[in-house]
């Protein structure tokens, strides 16, 4: 069975940095489209953040992120990873992880009706 799992949240002040990373299993990414991130804040709708492609390893940013957080892989562990630097209190939310595909493909779009598996969340709280 797919499965994912995000880790890694907490409390953290206001331009910290926290690392969250998606343990995986259960299938070959080469076969899948592409792995994203995702958040849900309270009263909020849910956000896509990053992905990530199999076929190139193209990444993509939303512009709330861009330049702050970046998306990684380690093939090795099944892992996918998500830096977050410069944090803000705007970044508190439930961040999920979440596996589109198959087929694999080229680029990719963290939008949520594309990703059909998705893993339970961990929860970041940033403080001002």
């Amino acid at each position: 069975d797919v499965q994912l799992q995000a880790s890694g949240g907490g409390l953290m002040q206001a331009g910290g940095s926290l690392r969250l990373s998606c343990s995986t299993s259960g299938f070959t990414f080469d076969e899948y489209a592409a792995i994203g991130w995702f958040r849900q804040a309270p009263g909020k709708e849910r956000e896509g953040l990053s992905c990530i492609s199999s076929r190139d390893r193209r990444t993509y940013y939303a512009d709330s992120v861009k330049g702050r957080f970046a998306i990684s892989t380690d093939n090795a562990k099944n892992t996918v990873y998500l830096q977050m630097d410069s944090l803000k209190p705007e970044d508190t939310a439930v961040y999920y992880c979440a596996l589109a595909g198959p087929p694999p493909g080229y680029g990719c779009y963290p939008i949520s009706s594309m990703y059909k598996y998705w893993g339970q969340g961990t929860l970041v709280t940033v403080s001002s």
